[in-house]
């Protein structure tokens, strides 16, 4: 369930009648719980509380109580044991008439009447798996007026199918801007009259003419007052004012409503929309004209925090700078404010306008505390930051509607938390012109159209429907004007992307690289911010990215693309980037930020919170240069060579289970061999394959066993699409791609590993095993295990040879055979061959436990400590070798291998 699905059923559990018996069951499956998880509750086979109550572990412990008995009862949760053991995160008890609860982990408590409940879901809302934020907690609004449009629009679209059609959305995607705009005026005095808007509704409308009277409401507010003598305007519209700025112009035509459709306007209309957050709101209710996104409302909201990891050093942080040292110098400050008029703000993956309205409610808190200081009366409080200023890109239409409503609903609030609610109202009406929002396709449109250069000294806003009274800066103290773009783009790997996707990508790079295939959709936009640098002089370019592009054989075809124009100024390395769903919490994500070649000032790379200044940042995101790691087909160093497996191309004919195993005949089990890859290494599976050596092939097609199956294996091959594998149709014996050469023993390193675990699981396979689906070193001295097994060794991996959606990927070529390593002495090789071997042996300690229980991070240190304590000497002996110490971090070992790394190059070319 998502936020808005969990809000309309624990509003509708505060309604009902209560009853003690079922009323846990209940709250739990309205927070998203299964069934058949509540009936085990219910049942008690489950249930673990002490106190009588319900006790949901790693969730809830909940207690109905008698009547007044509601704080005693949730102390006796509190102090309850079963609380602690079963790791509660929330404890809640009622009466029926009362409620309070508790988050165990931040402490913060509710006390309120149980009708109340569904006003207060949001505090519960880690129940459901969903990571919230505190706007959201404390102000549920957005998520009810969300609940409540929604409905509206399903029920309007069922009215008026005609109106489901490409060719009408956008007509209702507009009326529905036009109504929140309707409902939140209302709410916050631009419309005069309590209620105005829904009230006339509700007064003058029938569940057959609410159309009707909706449309003479949206005409009248589309005709100056001065000019609405002839227009022949019921009484009851003549009321509303003057709105204009594009909102209401153009067809004023409504869909019809069903008295269902009009009981759910009614519904709406009766929140209090002046607490509505534009920048929460906006990303939620874009999704109500999405069909395939309808049931993911409320899904798509960025956290403010996440957000200013972007828009704060890109530039925010310079204008907070620019506003400390200007401590109460009059001239600083009025200087500072007319640098804020000549800030450009552009998203080209802008959505329902999160960054573009986060960044302007910081330059209004900005501008605020710039008023503060100087505490001139000759100042007017009006705004020196147009939303002309604000510019976007959106692929939706809807979205595009909401983003320009959104900067409105911003603008406004900013002005009344400055001026007074009675200032803002005089010169919110008539509209200006809002953000310049482009409804297309970023990586087709020209971004210089979009958001063309300006070198204008001074902000002139035109408004044809007459003066505002908004402050127009004057020329002097000069100045340029200041471009920063910034957004979340799409991401989509390459294998992802849609047939449209993949040719946007091609309009790009097709003509610059013939690697173009294997860039992700969010590459088009990295490339187009660049080169809008490039072109345009005081530009910043940040974007939010998963950290594909920063790793991986992506980064050595992508990048020297984008730093022909561009640098990279600042950056922040991997971390979590979450929303409200809860399947997104795990995504990995780096930010990168752009600027122009010429720019001397330092770099900041940002590890966790924490920035430091740098001289380069590489495409890596380490300190350093545009130091590219290619390929390459043995290692540089004195590490073994590693081979990929061997591949059957059978139809699995040649492959034994554990069972299978125990009815092949005496006369055929000389032929097969154990058979390793990942899974069957990390998690103990048992496989066999029949390996048959060609100077056998004859004898042992002989066998019957075997003959039925060389058959099958022929078939299977004969029919393939392939050219390649049906060649092989005349060998159905054998592999068709042997790898292994003859050998004593193997090291065995998956090629996927789940990016969870601290160290790669690599290890010694039992003799005569064969390699499949992962790379082997093949009699290789056994400190080169050591190497793989180490910490330095996975970071290089995880950095150069990317990931498989969030798992670490393995490369030979890219990875291992680059690999720098130190020049290592006799005695270096015995110290790390100890290790390997101490690796070896603790983990037989732990037999029959599989390397997937051992290395399991949550386990490891509880059930498996000597595995950790090998691992851990292992690296100490190897990290001494580089640097005489423990490396204080993983940056730090980066740093260390992409120095030497580099170093190695040099020395190779020349």
């Amino acid at each position: 369930m998502n936020a808005v699905e969990i809000e309309g059923a624990v509003s509708d559990l505060a309604l009902q009648e209560f009853d003690a018996d079922e009323f846990p069951f209940a709250f739990l499956l309205a927070f998203g719980n299964k069934p058949p998880t509540v009936k085990r509750l219910k049942s008690g086979s489950t249930n673990k509380s002490d106190v009588g109550g319900v006790l949901q572990r790693n969730n809830i412990h909940m207690k109905v109580c008698a009547p007044g008995e509601v704080t005693a009862t949730l102390r006796e949760l509190r102090d309850s044991p079963a609380t602690t053991k079963g790791k509660a995160k929330f404890i809640f008890a009622t009466d029926g008439e009362d409620f309070e609860a508790e988050d165990l982990n931040s402490g913060e408590t509710l006390a309120h009447p149980l009708k109340s409940l569904g006003e207060h879901f949001g505090f519960f809302l880690p129940l459901a798996g969903i990571t919230t934020v505190r706007a959201i907690k404390d102000n549920p609004i957005d998520i009810k007026a969300t609940a409540r449009l929604n409905k509206l629009y399903v029920e309007l679209l069922k009215t008026n199918p005609d109106w489901d059609s490409d060719a009408r959305r956008h007509d209702l995607n507009q009326f529905m801007a036009r109504l929140i705009f309707c409902f939140f005026a209302e709410d916050t005095g631009i419309f005069l009259g309590e209620n105005l808007f829904t009230k006339t509704v509700e007064q003058m409308s029938q569940k057959d003419n609410a159309h009707e009277l909706i449309s003479e409401l949206f005409r009248a507010m589309d005709i100056p007052t001065r000019e609405r003598a002839d227009k022949n305007l019921r009484s009851w519209a003549d009321q509303f004012p003057y709105v204009n700025g594009g909102l209401f112009a153009g067809s004023s035509e409504v869909p019809v409503f069903s008295s269902m459709a009009r009981s759910y306007l009614l519904h709406a209309g009766s929140l209090d929309w002046q607490a509505i957050n534009p920048d929460i709101f906006g990303s939620m209710i874009q999704a109500v004209a999405e069909d395939e996104e309808r049931g993911e409302l409320g899904m798509h909201y960025t956290s403010v925090p996440n957000i200013l990891k972007v828009l704060n050093p890109l530039f925010l942080d310079d204008l907070r700078e620019q506003l400390e040292a200007a401590g109460d110098s009059p001239i600083k400050l009025l200087n500072l404010r007319k640098r804020l008029a000549r800030i450009r703000v552009f998203d080209p993956a802008c959505g329902s306008g999160n960054f573009l309205v986060i960044a302007y409610k910081e330059m209004r808190a900005i501008e605020a505390e710039i008023l503060r200081r100087r505490a001139n009366d000759k100042d007017d409080p009006s705004s020196v930051i147009p939303l002309a200023n604000f510019f976007g890109i959106e692929i939706k239409d809807f979205a595009c509607e909401i983003a320009r409503l959104s900067l409105l609903i911003a603008e406004y609030q900013s002005d009344v938390s400055i001026m007074g609610q009675e200032r803002a109202g005089e010169i919110v009406l008539p509209l200006r012109e809002t953000g310049h929002i482009v409804c297309g396709n970023a990586l087709r449109l020209d971004w210089l159209a979009v958001c063309p250069p300006t070198k204008q000294a001074s902000v002139v806003e035109t408004d044809p429907a007459g003066p505002t009274g908004r402050l127009v800066l004057e020329p002097s103290g000069g100045g340029d004007w200041e471009t920063y773009i910034c957004g979340n783009p799409p991401y989509v790997g390459d294998k992802k992307q849609t047939v449209e996707q993949k040719d946007d990508v091609r309009a790009i790079f097709e003509q610059l690289t013939p690697r173009w295939k294997s860039f992700d959709y969010v590459n088009g936009f990295i490339y187009l911010g660049a080169k809008y640098v490039a072109r345009v002089g005081s530009v910043g370019c940040a974007f939010v990215t998963t950290n594909s592009v920063s790793q991986g054989v992506q980064v050595g075809q992508f990048w020297p693309l984008a730093l022909e124009n561009a640098e990279i100024g600042f950056a922040r390395q991997s971390f979590k980037w979450s929303n409200l769903a809860a399947r997104n919490a795990g995504v990995t994500c780096i930010i990168v930020g752009l600027r122009s070649i010429s720019n001397n000032s330092s770099r900041k790379l940002f590890e966790g919170d924490v920035a430091r200044s740098v001289e380069r940042i590489s495409p890596y995101l380490t300190s350093g240069g545009a130091v590219l790691v290619q390929e390459r087909a043995a290692p540089a160093s004195e590490l073994q060579p590693m081979l990929l497996g061997n591949f059957a191309k059978d139809g699995g004919n040649l492959f034994l289970s554990q069972a299978e195993l125990s009815l092949i005949p005496e006369d055929a089990r000389s032929y097969v061999r154990p058979i390793f890859g990942a899974q069957e290494f990390i998690k103990g599976k048992a496989r066999y394959c029949f390996w048959v050596p060609e100077s056998e092939s004859i004898v042992a097609s002989q066998i019957p066993a075997l003959a039925e199956r060389f058959s099958k294996v022929r078939n299977f091959r004969a029919s393939s699409k392939k050219s390649a594998t049906v060649r092989w149709a005349d060998k159905p014996f054998r592999f068709v791609e042997i790898r292994s050469p003859v050998y004593e023993e193997v090291i065995l390193i998956p090629r996927v590993s789940s990016e969870t675990r601290e160290f790669l699981p690599t290890g010694l396979l039992p003799r005569g095993a064969i390699v499949t689906e992962a790379f082997g070193l093949y009699d290789a001295p056994l400190w080169n295990m050591a190497v793989i097994a180490s910490r330095i060794h996975l970071v290089w991996i995880a950095t150069v040879c990317g990931k498989l959606k969030t798992d670490f990927r393995y490369s030979n070529t890219l990875g291992w055979n680059t690999f720098p390593l130190p020049d290592l002495t006799e005695k270096n090789k015995a110290d790390l061959t100890c290790c390997a071997e101490d690796i070896l042996l603790a983990r037989e300690q732990y037999f029959p436990a599989t390397i997937a229980n051992m290395y399991d991070p949550k386990r490891m240190d509880e059930e498996f400590p000597l595995v950790r304590e090998a691992h851990e000497r292992n690296d100490e002996t190897l990290e001494r070798i580089y640097i005489g110490r423990h490396f204080k971090n993983d940056t730090e070992r980066l740093e260390k291998l992409f120095d030497m790394y580099s170093k190695m190059s040099t020395e190779k070319s020349n």
